[in-house]
């Protein structure tokens, strides 16, 4: 039996011990989130009418009895599916329970795919056809600064939404391992950018509307991310992720200065 912590109960995001347990013999059992009470501390503000006293309110919460993660036995495709319509199950499922390590791989696949669009894009506005050496090593170094390009803002897009809840929420964020679960959770949901490539094979007149429709998908899914690795409401992600885009749009607006065509 692992130890309590190791996972996470999709439900009420409990922590876990094991998620099933094995008799022997092929016999197996999901286990149920049906540990002891506990309790959670959250500051609140009272009025009073000489000045706001911050004093600790405790809540009890039980377990919620259901399965502790009843997607182990379901198909990979149905889980993608969860996790396409943003549900904190599938979420909580990939993040907590899979043990799934590609989110390096999968940043840096998505980013190329960012890098080809706007180099094919550069391609398009430009009328040279001349096949000479020098003109397509031209275009190739064109490519790797659209990576550079893609890879900065990305990278400031990161750093504003970890400032932003560290402002907010410092105590979500104490431990070395929140940031690493955190950073592994906005770069898992950013998989959406991997639609910008049939967006541009299958080019068609509505091709800027589904480029802005992956955009709003990709920060859906990084919105809930954040929800579900922290357990926040739904207000604070979105704000971080606001100060990220705008962190980002700064890093967009310095390029432009430079004279860069991004």
């Amino acid at each position: 039996m692992a130890e309590l912590g190791a996972y996470r109960c999709i439900e009420c995001n409990r922590e876990a011990s094991e998620l099933y347990r094995d008799y022997q013999r092929g016999v197996l059992r999901i286990s149920i989130c049906n540990g002891p009470v506990i309790h959670l501390e959250i500051e609140e503000a009272k009025f009073s009418q000489q000045h706001l006293l911050s004093s600790p309110t405790f809540i009890f919460r039980k377990s919620c009895q259901k399965p502790v993660d009843k997607y182990i036995e379901y198909d990979p495709v149905i889980i993608l599916i969860n996790a396409i319509l943003c549900k904190a199950q599938a979420y909580r499922h990939i993040l907590f329970n899979a043990k799934i390590n590609i989110q390096g791989k999968l940043c840096i696949f998505c980013l190329l795919c960012e890098a080809y669009l706007r180099w094919l894009q550069l391609q398009d506005s430009s009328q040279n056809t001349d096949p000479d050496d020098l003109i397509r090593y031209a275009k190739e170094w064109d490519f790797y600064r659209m990576f550079g390009i893609a890879s900065l803002e990305q990278t400031s897009f990161i750093v504003g939404i970890f400032i932003a809840l560290w402002q907010m929420r410092p105590e979500m964020l104490k431990k070395k391992s929140d940031f690493i679960l955190l950073l592994k959770a906005l770069l898992l949901s950013s998989y959406g950018k991997l639609l910008l490539i049939p967006a541009v094979i299958w080019e068609h007149d509505y091709a800027p509307l589904c480029l802005m429709l992956i955009k709003v998908f990709v920060l859906t899914s990084n919105s809930q991310a954040i929800r579900v690795t922290l357990n926040l409401n739904q207000m604070l992600p979105w704000l971080a992720i606001f100060i990220g885009l705008v962190l980002e749009n700064g890093t967009v607006c310095l390029f432009q200065k430079m004279g860069w065509n991004v």
